[in-house]
């Protein structure tokens, strides 16, 4: 396939959801990619603009080809350089089709183009010494699908495992989303409802038209891209931001703040050869040995969710716009540092951000794709062909980087099926991107993370599993939680309060660093709401985010960086040492992931996983004597689990008397109808002392359906249980304060005639769980080099949380 290449420039002229889709899959083109010969652009000046937000083919430091896309296609351009050199691509009337703005020569830049389209491509020598980068360009072409009829969203009823199991073998589209007792899909048209009814489930719509939302939310964001020169966040931003624009930003922060900011590229490219890249905040940046504390800030691990590398990129904007004008943020940035990476998926989020436009959530649908672009040993061969953005497994491809760390990997919480949004990867750690984001928590003291996400209203701490236990720090970590949802309106729960995950990023930085760590889930409902709502609201804390007033998840992020400045929540080491020597902690240990699930059921449960992990850093000295900022030498995983001495026996069993009647059927709690039955918790007042409380009830059909719902005084839902297929429902709390609490019971589905009252409901007690503590104590390998490259001292170092170690002179042999 020809392809016709003119240069413009000022260089010399150069000449499932699984994948069980299987009836739609002949909408995508089975053509092969065709390649045009790579070729060289030269600029002999450099140039300070971005280079993907304007097309000027005679500007100095710039040179243009043009091509013509053969078909409705993918086109990819690749550029490589010895030097810092950006790309763009550029389609009719200027459109920008897609950029590449990394902080140095290697770029890669993706987007959908139309069928004769006639495209530049513009390379811009953004700074360095060299005059020339290599470019080729590559077309994919794809099919456009056609669907018959409006796209909808459904929850479909499924009451037991064997119900999902029938839904999966139906060849629909399922989202990742559900719950014990429904599915959510999404129906394509006409033909997915005979499929569904047919089978004689039944649904609820949740979005009648998904099409139309998404343009109305399109919409929206152009009226408030319009409404105003620049919105209320700190970069004035009123659109999200392609993957161009943050690395851009990003090198221009780097330079308008050259004392403030280190430009900071990850240790591993991303599966398609992009590079991660971040900035490090703090005064004199560029000494990254400083000793200080480190709170990461993280985005985009799920390529669809958008606003969580937005709010990364505004909180970087927050600390360099402020410092010197604003004491708080002078001060924190002083004492600490921040790193933010509000990238981690850029494949990912690359095709999500540029995907041809459909917005129904399809198979092929690439705006809604979640993981990142590997392709699994497990795939099997007709699905192993083709771009990342254009394949017949469509937008399923890839691994969740968010269930591929090692910490508690494999168990449940996590796909063991490659087509599924949340498939683990082929082993803990597997994923380039994930393995980064190790790299840099291994080689830094990262004492505070915060790893961004969408959507729920939620702050999330480990453990990710309930049966895990929680940490000793558990009454710190729940404080540190509270403090920043007291400004974001969020829920403040363990991991496990969403839904059982492992392999998350913050279950391995915890238990193996002992750093603090969180997932924020941004927002009430979308993965990428339209901005005005999804990220200046939510980030300011405006209407109608529920942080309004609070100040949002701006006042969060500072109450972190608090946090990380606060030795209470780490530990510090102590001493004197000759200026221009270096010290190094260490330490190095077997990591067990979860047992290994075989299937997605936990039915077949291998033997756990042991990987090696090591953690090492350093501190330049820079002065006679010194103070570094560490986390506590012994891990959490190995240190014990919280707990308690009780100052008195539980409280006495309650019994529940069944109000008379049975309340309708009820799929849409918290409406009417239910049954309410109150209680009371008393506390040490009363000469009891409660670690838990569970609700019981049960009745005797298995196909019948009671749900079971537990609230406060302030009408909080604070436990609940809602399985399927069995006779029970237990809804446990764990250290419930004294009060007063209501226990509603929902008749969520009755099978038989006359109905299966609920029968035998009490509220049993039990102690709290002793402190548990293994005894182990782990120590920190310290070192010490002098300028002279000689190691001159090693010692070990024990120090706990929020403990301070005097180790004298680290740089003489002794005790």
């Amino acid at each position: 396939m020809s392809l016709s290449l003119t240069s413009t420039g000022t260089g010399p002229r150069r000449g499932v959801a699984r994948v069980l889709v299987l009836a739609v899959l002949c909408a995508v083109s089975a053509a092969s990619p065709s390649l045009a010969a790579a070729r060289t652009v030269t600029a002999g000046a450099t140039s300070a603009g971005p280079c993907h937000r304007s097309l000027a083919p005679r500007a100095a430091g710039r040179d243009t080809f043009r091509v013509t896309a053969p078909s409705r296609s993918i086109v990819s351009v690749a550029l490589s350089s010895a030097g810092d050199w950006d790309l763009a691509i550029f389609g009719a009337k200027g459109r920008v089709v897609a950029g590449s703005a990394g902080f140095a020569g290697n770029e890669l830049a993706e987007g959908f183009v139309r069928k004769g389209e006639r495209l530049t491509v513009q390379a811009c020598r953004y700074r360095g010494d060299a005059s020339t980068a290599k470019a080729s360009v590559r077309f994919t072409a794809i099919a456009k699908k056609k669907i018959a009829g409006k796209v909808r969203v459904v929850d479909v009823i499924t009451r037991q495992r064997a119900d999902k199991e029938r839904l999966q073998g139906l060849g629909l589209d399922l989202t990742e989303h559900g719950d014990a007792k429904s599915v959510e899909v999404v129906l394509h048209g006409r033909r997915d409802t005979r499929t569904l009814r047919r089978a004689g489930f039944r649904y609820r719509v949740r979005i009648a038209d998904l099409a139309a939302r998404t343009r109305r939310n399109q919409v929206k964001d152009r009226r408030f891209a319009s409404a105003a020169a620049t919105s209320a966040l700190p970069s004035g931003r009123d659109s999200y931001r392609h993957l161009a624009d943050y690395d851009f930003e990003m090198k221009q922060l780097a330079q308008q703040y050259p004392l403030l900011v280190k430009p900071l590229t990850l240790k591993f490219k991303s599966v398609l050869g992009r590079d991660l890249n971040g900035i490090e905040i703090t005064l004199n940046a560029a000494n990254t040995q400083d000793g200080k504390p480190i709170f990461l800030n993280m985005g985009v691990h799920h390529a669809r969710e958008w606003p969580s590398s937005e709010h990364a990129m505004e909180f970087a904007y927050d600390l360099l716009r402020n410092y010197g004008a604003d004491s708080r943020t002078t001060s924190l940035v002083q004492q600490t540092r921040t790193i933010v990476v509000p990238v981690v998926n850029p494949d990912g989020f690359n095709i999500s951000r540029e995907a041809a436009p459909l917005g129904d959530f399809s198979l092929f649908d690439y705006e809604m794709k979640r993981k990142n672009c590997r392709v699994s040993q497990s795939t099997p061969p007709q699905y192993r062909q083709r771009a990342c953005d254009d394949n017949n497994a469509g937008r399923l491809r890839g691994t969740d980087p968010n269930r591929n760390y090692g910490g508690l990997w494999g168990g449940s919480g996590a796909s063991v099926t490659w087509s599924d949004d949340t498939f683990r990867g082929d082993a803990p750690f597997s994923e380039p991107e994930v393995q980064s984001i190790r790299d840099l928590v291994s080689n830094r003291q990262v004492t505070n993370l915060i790893t961004n996400h969408t959507y729920s209203n939620l702050v999330l701490r480990p453990p990710g599993v309930a049966s895990f236990g929680f940490p000793l720090e558990e009454p710190q970590y729940k404080a540190l939680g509270a403090a920043m949802t007291a400004h974001n309106g969020y829920s403040n729960d363990p991991g496990f309060g969403l839904y059982d995950t492992t392999g998350t990023t913050e279950d391995w930085s915890f238990w193996s660093t002992g750093g603090f760590g969180f997932t924020f889930e941004i927002g009430p409902s979308e993965f990428h709401p339209p901005y005005a709502t999804g990220v200046e609201a939510e980030y300011l804390g405006l209407p109608p985010a529920a942080g309004a007033g609070k100040g949002g998840n701006r006042e969060a992020y500072y109450e972190m960086l608090k946090a990380t400045a606060d030795t209470a929540y780490h530990s510090l080491i102590e001493g004197a040492a000759p200026v221009g020597s270096t010290l190094r902690i260490s330490k190095s240990f077997q990591t067990s992931t979860s047992p290994v699930w075989q299937d997605d059921f936990g039915t077949v449960i291998g033997n756990p996983i042991q990987f090696p992990d090591r953690l090492s850093s350093e501190l330049k000295v820079a002065a006679p004597t010194f103070a570094w900022h560490v986390n506590p030498s012994t891990r959490p995983v190995v240190a014990g689990r919280h707990g308690r001495d009780p100052t008195g026996p539980p409280q006495s069993t309650i019994t529940f008397a069944n109000p008379a009647g049975i309340p309708a059927e009820n799929v849409n709690y918290p409406a009417q109808p239910y049954e309410s039955i109150p209680f009371t918790v008393q506390g040490p007042a009363n000469g009891v002392d409660n670690g838990w409380f569970t609700v019981h009830i049960e009745w005797s059909n298995p196909n019948t359906d009671w749900d079971l719902y537990v609230v406060n005084s302030a009408g909080d839902v604070v436990a609940q249980s809602a399985a399927f297929g069995d006779t029970t429902e237990d809804a446990t709390m764990f250290e419930p304060p004294p009060g007063q609490y209501t226990a509603h019971v929902v008749n969520y589905d009755q099978v038989q005639s006359p109905p299966d009252d609920w029968a035998n409901g009490n509220v049993t007690f039990r102690s709290p769980t002793p402190r548990l503590e293994t005894g182990v104590k782990e120590s920190w390998t310290l070192t010490c080099t002098g300028s002279d490259g000689r190691v001159k001292a090693t010692r070990q170092v024990t120090v706990d949380r929020g403990k301070r170690v005097q180790v004298g002179n680290a740089c003489t042999r002794g005790k």
